[in-house]
């Protein structure tokens, strides 16, 4: 049973990960708002759209995490129940592949973050400028929420590894 509590205690570390996406997306949405009902400004006014999307994007991604992992907790218990070995195995071989695409993830985004500095440095006119900004403000809320997951995870990976799977076998029996 140490696996199985440990793989939802994991799960519901990110369910409660996930309503930080959630939140920032509130954020850029009540932004979006008030630029539209308090912008006098060019500039103001241009973030608009872009505060949209963000938060938009950011709900998105939170909604889709919180009920992928929501689910996986139901999953969990099923695929311990029906085979210890296999689903230990899974896991492991699930949490290398995420570690992989988090590798990806903290080479593409810091580069996203370049070139949208870039962009206000270079072209300068409210809108694009609202736009580099804005989407500095998301990848940061991003890099910032993923960063905590990716040492969740590896955590989580390097206790799969050392559990004992023969006691859980027989504990489960």
């Amino acid at each position: 049973m140490e696996i199985l509590k440990l793989a939802t205690d994991w799960a519901k570390a990110e369910i409660f990960s996930t309503r930080f996406f959630i939140f920032f997306a509130i954020l850029f949405l009540i932004a979006s708002l008030g630029f539209w009902q308090l912008g006098k400004t060019n500039l103001a006014k241009a973030y608009v759209i872009p505060t949209l999307v963000a938060g938009s994007l950011l709900m998105i991604i939170g909604l889709g995490l919180f009920f992928t992992n929501k689910s996986r907790i139901t999953q969990f218990e099923k695929a311990f129940k029906a085979d210890v070995p296999a689903f230990v195995q899974s896991e492991i071989e699930r949490t290398e592949s995420t570690l992989k695409e988090y590798s990806i993830v903290f080479k593409v985004i810091p580069s996203l973050i370049i070139i949208a500095a870039l962009l206000i440095l270079f072209i300068n006119t409210p809108t694009w400028r609202a736009i580099g900004i804005t989407t500095i403000a998301m990848l940061i809320v991003i890099l910032l929420v993923d960063g905590t997951a990716h040492a969740r995870i590896e955590a989580y990976h390097k206790e799969l590894k050392l559990v004992d799977i023969t006691n859980d076998i027989t504990s489960q029996k």
